[in-house]
């Protein structure tokens, strides 16, 4: 039986330079403990030791739409996680995204591009992004440097509904200047810094690409620095805390912003109505409901003879198969729901305004 000074001097041992095996052997040989014990011990302060370096921590992507935050998110991880596209507001939840590195656990909360909200669609992602701003150890808002330098007036105003939110939240901040690839002259993003200094005082700055890579990783280690100190808080091969349908729901409705125009995007919503496996045929049925809020936008999903609604299904089964990992059969559905951008239950059914 061990004693509470046997395991003091196997802690001690335990934290020696050397193997595992040489340790063991010092901690047998100077206090006779059982192997169990030996092996306790080392883990034990091993993972102290590790819990002492290593950092974990919870960080919101902030910034207007269309800044990249999505896209920026995606790179971090290499693997799609969040819906991209050339149109602003494309992110309507809030949706975690994971990076597990040997001495650090980051998890980005990407949110809805920060904007004058109206109607209870966009309120409701609004409530989204801050709900992320004030549950976030760090905060990376994200700006499209290309757009400011081409349009400086744009600036204070897409700055405006952030910068007062993030002062007062008190958080460690970050600016990533995204789209430098588009510059031929880096100088220019010089400009935007300074203006940026002034209205958002202790910030720290750095020039990235989102698309690209350039400059991630020397923002990725200043944001690590700023975590708190602690273990992992899910498995290392996990890169989202998403469902595997809420994601299959999200392809979807990026294929028919790719396909759709002007306003229709964001009067359609898509929803997983039934999903079954064949496990003998390694096969994935799915069956997809896509809302419109409109009659008339009913026809315009489906198109001619159609072709809109199979050039849809056709791209994201491709990129569910890759998600899946399998062969999968996908039917869509197209039902028209009147005003459901204004009725909260359906909202939440979709999950909005339930972080």
């Amino acid at each position: 039986m061990a004693t509470a000074l046997d395991v003091v001097r196997a802690r001690t041992y335990a934290a020696c330079p050397g193997t595992a095996s040489d340790r063991r052997a010092a901690i047998w040989k100077n206090t006779g403990l059982a192997p169990s014990w030996a092996f306790r011990a080392i883990e034990d302060k091993d993972m102290e030791q590790k819990t002492a370096t290593h950092r974990c921590g919870w960080v919101a992507l902030m910034g207007p739409p269309n800044a990249g935050k999505s896209t920026l998110l995606n790179s971090y991880l290499g693997q799609k996680v969040a819906i991209v596209t050339a149109k602003p507001q494309t992110t309507r939840n809030q949706i975690n995204g994971i990076l597990t590195e040997p001495d650090a656990q980051v998890i980005f909360l990407d949110t809805p591009g920060v904007h004058d909200a109206r109607g209870k669609l966009h309120r409701l992602m609004m409530q989204s992004a801050w709900n992320a701003m004030t549950g976030g150890d760090v905060i990376l808002l994200v700006l499209d440097a290309d757009l400011y330098a081409k349009k400086p007036h744009l600036l204070d105003k897409d700055v405006a509904l952030l910068a007062e939110p993030i002062k007062g939240a008190g958080r460690p901040l970050f600016v990533a200047l995204n789209k430098v690839d588009l510059f031929h002259d880096k100088s220019k993003v010089l400009p935007i810094i300074e203006r940026l200094a002034q209205v958002l005082p202790g910030a720290d700055f750095y020039p990235v690409s989102a698309l690209t890579g350039e400059g991630l990783p020397v923002l990725l280690a200043a944001i690590k620095e700023k975590l708190p100190q602690g273990p992992a808080m899910y498995p290392e091969d996990q890169l989202a805390t998403a469902p595997v349908r809420f994601m299959v729901a999200e392809i979807i409705r990026e294929k028919l912003m790719h396909n759709l125009f002007q306003e229709l995007p964001y009067s359609v919503a898509v929803d997983i109505e039934q999903w079954e496996e064949d496990a003998e045929k390694n096969l994935t049925h799915i069956n997809a409901v896509i809302y419109v809020a409109r009659r008339n936008h009913k026809s315009m999903v489906i198109g001619k003879g159609g072709r809109t609604l199979k050039e849809v299904g056709s791209a994201a089964r491709k990129e569910i198969q890759d998600l899946l990992d399998h062969k999968v059969f996908l039917e869509l559905w197209v039902k028209v729901k009147e005003g459901w951008t204004e009725d909260p239950n359906f909202l939440h059914t979709l999950g909005l305004g339930l972080e």
